[in-house]
């Protein structure tokens, strides 16, 4: 089977920005150009992330996501500042195929049942984002790094599972934005530690990378600044890989 390569877009008040290590965010563009450029590319699927939705507490951004809905040609997933099952019906009412969750999945894990018994497994998904400590191994954190939850991204992933999520998303904060490849023993522990399928995320750059994630342990890979951002300077240039280098990644399944 072909792996699912899937374009990670962020957006802070409607913008679509790029931070690094979660911080630092740079303004890219906008978000419904990104969309219709993914169109033309014809990516297979797309996640939304609004990254500030949970931290000011603004919640869901419904215009947004009727405006993302409207212009994607394909499968969806969008997380931020979902609460509550009825957050994630209403999104999913809207035309979005999946909802992710963070905050939300550790402050209150029963969301994470009341979400899957209302949408299915296939369209929960938690976000699980990591970063190492100094003594070894990884924290997990929610909220956009700002709240520390006492958690390995293991234990953190098997409860999401166990409460109901059909995929987990694995981010290393120490890679966002980096360029530097993927923390491939974070995929690796994670992928282990669940049977459900894994997406890898945080400091992909090249084809290369998405192939050591796979071989890591990865369902499928994502990635934001690898394909908003190009060159040594990290022009703002949208782009995906030809359907030629996904099929190149097949054999590594």
């Amino acid at each position: 089977m072909v792996p699912r390569v899937i374009p990670v877009l962020l957006v802070s008040d409607g913008y679509l920005v790029k931070p690094v290590r979660f911080s630092g965010d740079r303004y890219i563009g906008d978000p419904i150009n990104a969309v219709r450029i993914f169109n033309e590319k014809q990516v297979d699927e797309l996640m939304i992330c609004d990254i500030d939705a949970t931290v000011r507490g603004s919640g869901v951004n419904y215009t947004l996501i009727e405006e993302i809905a409207s212009e994607a040609f394909m499968p969806v997933g969008y997380g931020g500042g979902v609460a509550s099952a009825a957050d994630a019906q209403r999104i999913t009412g809207i035309g979005v195929e999946k909802v992710i969750l963070n905050t939300a999945a550790f402050r209150s894990p029963h969301v994470v049942s009341e979400v899957s018994e209302a949408l299915g497994s296939s369209s929960t998904v938690v976000s699980v984002d990591a970063k190492r400590k100094l003594a070894g191994g990884w924290e997990t954190y929610a909220s956009r790094a700002r709240i520390k939850l006492g958690l390995t991204p293991s234990a953190a992933a098997a409860q999401a599972q166990a409460q109901g999520a059909g995929e987990i998303l694995v981010s290393s904060i120490d890679r966002e934005g980096t360029f530097s490849g993927y923390d491939l023993k974070l995929i690796r522990s994670v992928a282990e530690s669940v049977s459900v399928p894994v997406l890898a995320l945080g400091g992909a750059q090249s084809l290369s990378d998405f192939a050591a994630a796979l071989e890591a342990g990865a369902s499928a890979v994502a990635a934001g600044s690898a394909f908003v951002m190009t060159g040594k300077h990290r022009a703002v240039l949208i782009n995906y890989p030809s359907p030629v280098d996904i099929r190149s990644l097949a054999a590594i399944q």
